[in-house]
Order: structure tokens, then C-alpha cells, then sequence
């Protein structure tokens, strides 16, 4: 972040001259809104799979002026898309130079500003903000106290004598100091009772309470949470006043298609090698029928970083194959995928019931995603020619210590080979790495449908008659 242009205004006088006026903060988001939609540009930078469902729901809300919560469970980007509200706001914004909280240097609000304000008119000093700390966001947790969203007496100000009735005695906390500005908060039905009722005149009101004292602080803020619906029914919940103050209740949902969530797993992941686009959609069909499965308990939900932390895990057992074989690039292989379920299986809730038959089922269904990709891939190709020379005797290994180049040396040169990999995406004249990864997974595609025969033992994997 930059600081901010030398020609903004730096007094009172100059800005009131420029034309800054005094605007709510629902109505900057509401005009910046509009803006992107009129000029067709997309507000909602990185958000995938959202565009017809959550997005004119949520964008609906901004317009009306509403404060919003979103109901999800875990992983369905809530908290990402809450973060992507601060490109809404006004790059920078004028703040009274040196006040507490961020005021507008024409409408303070506080007694201090207003006498700095009184006392210096036009030659108030003005300072600007970024848009960026303009966004506080809040994990609701048990221990979290009325003082740190809403403020507690200072004893130090108290001890320099002034009396508890002086609004100058509070310390601020989170939702005043975001005055002008956006507040989340996340996992709401996680936070106390007592606290939420704290939150109510903040809502509706506009000002806030602190140990009796009501201080009438025209708190401008825009307050966005998020709940788990699991939490929201039972664990926790938000109290009926306070859910009756959101304007907009906005559901959320996982990627509705496969394209969707391979676009969610590439932007996400953090890939150490190459990953295929034939094994994103493995990955994807995965965690779909993660979802679908009676075994996992889908209260809780299957998150999309349970996609992403796979995709990162086999891209890492390629750079590992990678620094042992000397192969490069390090390419992620379909038996890399061995590898997802006895690391990942910590990242699911499962039914009671199914102790002890975790990593069978998650196998179960990585085969039935590799077998779903495969047929989409390959279908209408005859893979009967590789099938034929797996018959004749020429086997192939495989596993995280068996190079690109050895794979492709295990088979004839094949025609069909060359069909593989162009339904792989894979041009012929690339790398070992890339080409086997896609004969691997045409190898596993006729294990699956019982052509040819598979032995794994310990990190080796053979394919054979």
C-alpha cells in the first residue's frame, strides 16, 4: 500500500472546497456498485462459482443498504467474499488527522474532534486512509468481551481525572474504531449471547453502550458476518433480535459443477509441480462425492481446502519424485494420488459408525473419481491396443521412485499412446513426466474396468496381465 497522492486535500477548508462531502458507508458501496456494473466490470475478483446464485443476492443486499450475514458451511469461500467488499470502497478516504477513531474531518462525531473541529474550522488538519484498513474482521470466540468490540472504561483516563460519565474515559473497541469502514464477523452464532445483545443498538441505533454510559456516537458501519448452519440451529445461534437486524440473509453453497471447483482448486492451491488439468478434475470429482456420501457427516460439510490440500499433496509427492530421480519438471502422476487419503483423512467429520473403515472408503471413492475422469477423457477411444501390449508381457511400473521416462519405456511405440495423451491435453513432444502421467491414468482407467491387472506393494505400483 502506497501513501496516498500528494495532491489530496490537507485541510478542513480545502476539502469542503474539492467537493468531499460527508457519504454514508452504504452509500459508497451502493455508488462504487453500481459504477462496476454500468462500466460491466466484475466486483467480485476471485470468486468462482458464485455469478448466478450467491452474487445477485448479495449484491441486492449492498443496494438496499442492508448489513449481511452468510450462511454456509465450512470452505464455501464466506469469509473470501466478504474480503473482496473492501474493493468497494473509495481507494482513499479523508479521516481528521491524529483523532481516535476515523472521522469525517466535516461530520465529526466524537467531543474531542468536535472541539478540534470548533477550533480550527477550515484549518483542521485532514489525513487519508486506505481502503484496506478500512475492513476489520473478527473471529468470534468464546472469550471474546463487549471491550473488545464495543469498548470498557480506561482506568488510566480515569486516573487522570476524569469522571466515569465522560465519554473521554472509554477505550474503543473493534466496531467504533471501524467507524466509516466494514465490519465481519466470522462464525457469529459462536459468540456469547451476552455479547451479541451488545451488538444490537450498535445495529439499529447507531450507538453504542459501554457499563451503562450510553454515548450517542453516530456510528457509521457496515456489519457482515458469517455462520455455520450447523451452528446457527444447535451448537450456537444468533439471538432472535439480532438476526432480526440483518437485513439480508445470503446462502452459500459449494461449486455446482465440476468446471467450478477445478477453477477453485487452481486459483487456491499453491502447487510445488505441475498438476494436470485431468488430475484437478479427479480431485474435484472427488470431494463431490465426498459430499454425496451417507459416510461423512455433511453437517459439517466438506470443505473446498479439502480439494486444495490435495492438490497441493500430490503436487508435493511430484517435487519429492522430482529431487529423487532427477527428473524435470516434477509432474504429478495419477499414483501420486495414492498418497490424498491417509493425509487428508483428519479433514473429515465422520458418521458414527464408520471408525476404522476411513481410509477404505476414501480409497473407494478416489478410484470411482479416477474411473469417472478417465471414461469423460477417454471416451470413444479405443484403449484395446494398450490393453494388447500390457497382455503381451510388457508390464509397467510405476510409484514415487519410478521416473516419467522409465513408464514410457515399460510400453511399445503405440499409436494409441499418442490419442492418450492429446485426450490428456498433453502434446507428444513434451516431457517423459507429462505423457506418462497421462498413460498412467489410461492404465488405471482399464485396471478399473478389470483389462488389465495391478499390484501395489509398498511405493511400487506394476500393471500387468
Amino acid at each position: 500500500m502506497t501513501s496516498a497522492p500528494a495532491e489530496l486535500p490537507r485541510k478542513a477548508g480545502d476539502l469542503r472546497a474539492a467537493g468531499y462531502l460527508p457519504r454514508s458507508i452504504k452509500t459508497e458501496i451502493r455508488d462504487n456498485l453500481l459504477k462496476e456494473l454500468r462500466a460491466g466490470r466484475d466486483p467480485w475478483p476471485g470468486i468462482v462459482g458464485f455469478t448466478r446464485t450467491v452474487i445477485p443476492q448479495l449484491e441486492r443486499a449492498l443496494l438496499a443498504g442492508h448489513d449481511v450475514v452468510l450462511l454456509g458451511e465450512r470452505g464455501q469461500g464466506k469469509t473470501r467474499l466478504l474480503r473482496t467488499l473492501v474493493g468497494l470502497l473509495d481507494e482513499w478516504t479523508p479521516v481528521i488527522e491524529g483523532a481516535e477513531l476515523p472521522e469525517h474531518p466535516l461530520d465529526p462525531i466524537t467531543p474531542a474532534s468536535r472541539r478540534r473541529a470548533a477550533e480550527l474550522g477550515d484549518d483542521l488538519p485532514v489525513a487519508w486512509l486506505h481502503r484496506d484498513l478500512r475492513y476489520a474482521e473478527k473471529l468470534a470466540t468464546p472469550d471474546t468481551s463487549v471491550g473488545d468490540l464495543i469498548g470498557d472504561v480506561d482506568p488510566v483516563k480515569v486516573a487522570e481525572g476524569r469522571s466515569l460519565g465522560d465519554p473521554e474515559t472509554i477505550h474503543f473497541g473493534l466496531v467504533p474504531r471501524s467507524h466509516r469502514g466494514i465490519v465481519a464477523i466470522n462464525e457469529l452464532p459462536d459468540l456469547a449471547e451476552r455479547i451479541q445483545v451488545a451488538l444490537l443498538n450498535v445495529m439499529e441505533e447507531r450507538d453504542i453502550q459501554v457499563r451503562g454510559y450510553t454515548l450517542r456516537l453516530p456510528l457509521d458501519v457496515l456489519l457482515v458476518a458469517t455462520a455455520n448452519p450447523e451452528d446457527y440451529t444447535n451448537r450456537g445461534r444468533i439471538i432472535t433480535p439480532l438476526k432480526d437486524r440483518f437485513g439480508a440473509e445470503v446462502r452459500t453453497h459449494y461449486p455446482l459443477d465440476i468446471e467450478a471447483e477445478v477453477d477453485v482448486i487452481r486459483q487456491e492451491a499453491e502447487f510445488t509441480a505441475e498438476v494436470g488439468e485431468p488430475l484437478l478434475e479427479v480431485l474435484a470429482r472427488f470431494v463431490r462425492h465426498l459430499r454425496e456420501s451417507n459416510a461423512i457427516d455433511q453437517r459439517s460439510g466438506v470443505s473446498a481446502r479439502f480439494a486444495v490440500a490435495a492438490a497441493e499433496t500430490i503436487a508435493a509427492a511430484a517435487l519429492r519424485r522430482s529431487a529423487i530421480t532427477g527428473e524435470e519438471p516434477a509432474v504429478a502422476r495419477p499414483v501420486d494420488l495414492e498418497a490424498v487419503p491417509a493425509v487428508l483423512r483428519g479433514k473429515l467429520e465422520f458418521e458414527p459408525g464408520e471408525e476404522g473403515r476411513e481410509i477404505e472408503l476414501l480409497e473407494y471413492l478416489l478410484r470411482r473419481s479416477v474411473a469417472d475422469t478417465a471414461r469423460e477423457r477417454f471416451a470413444g477411444l479405443d484403449l484395446g491396443p494398450l490393453a494388447h501390449a500390457i497382455a503381451c508381457g510388457n508390464s509397467v511400473t510405476t510409484g514415487e521412485r519410478v521416473p516419467g521416462r522409465d513408464v514410457l519405456a515399460a510400453l511399445p511405440e503405440l499409436p494409441v499412446l499418442h490419442d492418450v495423451a492429446a485426450r490428456a491435453g498433453v502434446d507428444p513432444d513434451e516431457s517423459p513426466g507429462r505423457i506418462a502421467a497421462a498413460v498412467e491414468l489410461a492404465l488405471e482407467a482399464l485396471y478399473l474396468s478389470k483389462r488389465v491387472a495391478k499390484d501395489a506393494d509398498n511405493d511400487t505400483t506394476v500393471y500387468g496381465a
